[in-house]
C-alpha cells in the first residue's frame, strides 16, 4: 500500500534528490568526463586493494620462505600497477579540475544572463549581496563539489566493499571480526560530522560578524572619533570575538573527541584480527601473509568509512546552495512581452530590430491604476494624462512622496494595475520592452559608471559610436573641457564607479552617454541635486539644448530648475494632487506654490551668505 501521509524524514529525502536533479543539466554535457572519472576511481581503488594483497603475497612467498626466487616478475607486475595508479590519479586531478571549471562558468554564465531579463522590481527589493553570493559564491561551491563528491564517494565505496569482499572470501569468520567495528565507525562518524557541520557553519558567519565590525571600525572611524562612541564599538567587537572563541573551541572539542573515537575502534578492529588471526595462524588455519592482509584492511578501512559519510554530509548540506542557485534561474520577470511580441520584435537579448517602429514619443496614461507589488494600496487611482511628443513634464513633491511612480510606470519599469498605458497611441504591452528602452535617456541623481575609460563609458550609449560623435556628445553636455583637463584625455580611467571623478563629473560623462544614444525620451532623476552650483550651471544649459523636440520627465528638487515645463504635476503621499504651468500653480495659490516659495526664501538667504 503506497503511503498518501509521507514522514517528514520521507519528504526531506525526497526533496534532496528533486534539488539535485535540477544539476544534471549542469553535469549532462560532461558525462564522458563523469565516465572518465569513474572509471578511474574504480581502478584506483582496485589497485589499492591489490597492493596489500601483494604484501601478503610478499610475506608467504618471499620473506617466509626466505627466497627471491619469481621476484623479478613479481617486481615488474608491482611496477606497472604503480604507473596505471599514477596515471588513473592524474586523469582523476586533472578531470575533476576541469569539471569544477567548466561547471562554474556554466552556472555563472546562466545566472549573469538570467539577471539581464530580470525586472527591475526585483533589484529594488534584492540587496546587492544577496544577489552577489547567489551568482557568485553558491555557484562556486556547488562546482567544487560535484566532482569530488563523485571521485570520493565511488572511491570510498569501491574500496570499503572491495576489502570486505576480499577478507569474507579468505576467511569469513576473522572478516565478521572487523566487519563488527564497522558500523560502529561510520554511526560515530555520522553523529560527529553533523556536529562539527553545524558549529563550523556557526563559526563562518560568526567570521563574517567579525569582518563586518573591522570594515564598519575602519571605514567608520572618522565618525566613530566624532561621536566618541569608541567604547561602545569596542564593547560589541567584544561580545562578537568572544562568540566566535566559544564556537572554535567547541569545534575543537568536537575534533578532540571524534578522533580519538575513531583511533581506537580502528585499534580495536586490528586487536580482533591479531587476537582471533594469531591463533588461526599458530593453528595453520591461515597464512601469515593473509594474516598481514586482515592487518592491514583493519588499519586503513576507517578512512574509507570517514571519507563517504563526510561526501553524504556534504551531498546534504550543498542542498542549500543549489536552492538558491534554482529559485534564482527559475524566477520569472514580473514584466515580459506576450510570444506574439518576441515573435515579431525578439528579445533583449536576441532583438529583431529590423522591425522596431520609429518612436514619436506621444506618451498617454488611460485610467490607470496602479499598486507596487509588494505594497497593499493603490498608488494612482484612474490616472489619465495626455503628453505630447516633445513636451517636458515636471514631477516634484517632498522627499519619498511617490515622484518615480509615474516615470517608473512610462518607461515600463513597472505596468499599471489597471487602465493602459499608450505610446504613439499604441498600448505599449504590444511593443518590445527593449524598443521602449532603447529609446529612453535616462540620467540618475546618483550616476553609475563603469570601470574603464571615459570614452569607454559614454560610448555605453551606443556601441557603434565613432570617437568623434563621442567627442561631439562630449561637446554638447559641457563635458569636454574637464576630460581634456585630464592626464590621458578621453582614455583616462574613471576608476571602479568612477571613483576618480567627482559627482558633477561623473553626472556630465552620464549625460553625454545619454546624449550618443539619442533617445526619443529623456528622464532625468534629480539630476542636478548632488552637483555643485558651477556644474549645476554647465548642465542646466545642457539640458535646454538636449531637451528639444524630445518627450522629458524631469523629476526635480530644485523647483527653480523646472519653470519652463510644458506640465508639472505636484505629488504629495504617493498621489497627485496639482497640475498645471509653473504660472498656474502659482496662481492657485496650493501646495506647489508654498513648496515654492518656501524653497525661493532658502535660496535667496543661502546666497545672502555666500
Amino acid at each position: 500500500m503506497t503511503n498518501e501521509n509521507p514522514t517528514k524524514e520521507q519528504k526531506k529525502n525526497g526533496n534532496l534528490f528533486r534539488v539535485w536533479a535540477k544539476m544534471l543539466p549542469y553535469i549532462s554535457p560532461y558525462r564522458k568526463w563523469v565516465a572518465a572519472l569513474l572509471a578511474a576511481m574504480l581502478l584506483d581503488a582496485c589497485i589499492t586493494v591489490a597492493y596489500t594483497l601483494i604484501a601478503g603475497y610478499v610475506v608467504d612467498h618471499f620473506i617466509t620462505p626466505r627466497t627471491h626466487q619469481g621476484i623479478t616478475s613479481f617486481a615488474l607486475l608491482y611496477s606497472g600497477m604503480v604507473v596505471v595508479k599514477t596515471l588513473c590519479q592524474m586523469v582523476l586531478g586533472r578531470t575533476a579540475i576541469k569539471m569544477e571549471m567548466y561547471i562554474g562558468r556554466d552556472m555563472k554564465r546562466d545566472l549573469f544572463v538570467h539577471l539581464q531579463t530580470l525586472s527591475f522590481s526585483y533589484y529594488n527589493q534584492t540587496p546587492v549581496g544577496t544577489i552577489v553570493a547567489r551568482a557568485l559564491n553558491d555557484p562556486s561551491r556547488i562546482a567544487e563539489g560535484i566532482p569530488w563528491i563523485i571521485v570520493d564517494a565511488v572511491y570510498c565505496t569501491v574500496y570499503v566493499l572491495s576489502c570486505l569482499g576480499v577478507m569474507l572470501a579468505l576467511n569469513w569468520r576473522l572478516g565478521l571480526l572487523v566487519l563488527a567495528v564497522v558500523p560502529f565507525i561510520a554511526l560515530f562518524t555520522v553523529y560527529f560530522e553533523k556536529r562539527i557541520l553545524k558549529v563550523n557553519r556557526k563559526t563562518r558567519k560568526i567570521n563574517a560578524e567579525v569582518t563586518r565590525h573591522y570594515n564598519e571600525g575602519i571605514s567608520g572611524a572618522k565618525t566613530s572619533k566624532t561621536m566618541v562612541i569608541e567604547e561602545k564599538n569596542t564593547q560589541a567587537f567584544q561580545e562578537v570575538s568572544g562568540s566566535m572563541r566559544r564556537t572554535s573551541i567547541q569545534a575543537v572539542l568536537l575534533d578532540a573527541v571524534y578522533i580519538p573515537i575513531i583511533s581506537f575502534l580502528t585499534a580495536l578492529a586490528v586487536s580482533f584480527v591479531i587476537t582471533g588471526g594469531g591463533g588461526m595462524a599458530v593453528a595453520g588455519a591461515i597464512t601469515i601473509g593473509e594474516l598481514s592482509i586482515f592487518v592491514n584492511f583493519a588499519l586503513r578501512l576507517a578512512d574509507p568509512v570517514q571519507g563517504l559519510a563526510y561526501q553524504a554530509t556534504r551531498f546534504v548540506s550543498m542542498q542549500a546552495n543549489i536552492e538558491r542557485v534554482t529559485e534564482l534561474l527559475e524566477l520569472k520577470p514580473q514584466i515580459t512581452d506576450s510570444p506574439q511580441v518576441v515573435e515579431k520584435y525578439g528579445t533583449s537579448l536576441e532583438p529583431k530590430r529590423k522591425n522596431w517602429e520609429p518612436l514619436q514619443g506621444r506618451i498617454t496614461f488611460e485610467d490607470v491604476t496602479f499598486q507596487y507589488p509588494d505594497g497593499t494600496e493603490n498608488v494612482l487611482e484612474h490616472f489619465s494624462l495626455e503628453v505630447p511628443a516633445g513636451s517636458t513634464v515636471a514631477i516634484v513633491g517632498e522627499t519619498g512622496a511617490g515622484k518615480s511612480t509615474l516615470v517608473n510606470l512610462a518607461c515600463r519599469f513597472f505596468e499599471p494595475t489597471g487602465g493602459r498605458i499608450l505610446i504613439d497611441g499604441e498600448d505599449y504591452r504590444t511593443r518590445s520592452m527593449l524598443w521602449l528602452h532603447s529609446n529612453i535617456g535616462y540620467v540618475l541623481q546618483t550616476p553609475h559608471l563603469f570601470s574603464g575609460s571615459v570614452k569607454e563609458n559614454i560610448r555605453y550609449g551606443r556601441l557603434d559610436a565613432t570617437d568623434q560623435e563621442i567627442e561631439a556628445a562630449a561637446k554638447l553636455v559641457n563635458a569636454h573641457e574637464f576630460i581634456m583637463r585630464m592626464e590621458k584625455g578621453y582614455d583616462s580611467d574613471v576608476g571602479e564607479g568612477g571613483g576618480q571623478l567627482s559627482t558633477g563629473e561623473k553626472q556630465l560623462i552620464s549625460f553625454a552617454r545619454a546624449v550618443l544614444a539619442d533617445p526619443r525620451i529623456f528622464v532625468l532623476d534629480e539630476a542636478t541635486a548632488s552637483i555643485d552650483t558651477k556644474t549645476e550651471a554647465l548642465i542646466q544649459e545642457a539640458i535646454s539644448t538636449l531637451l528639444t523636440g524630445r518627450t522629458s520627465f524631469l523629476i526635480a528638487h530644485r523647483l527653480s530648475t523646472i519653470r519652463k515645463a510644458d506640465m508639472i504635476l505636484v505629488v504629495r503621499d504617493g498621489k497627485i494632487i496639482e497640475r498645471g504651468t509653473h504660472q498656474e500653480l502659482m496662481e492657485l495659490d496650493g501646495y506647489y506654490a508654498g513648496l515654492y516659495k518656501k524653497q525661493f526664501e532658502a535660496e535667496a538667504t543661502e546666497a545672502a551668505f555666500q
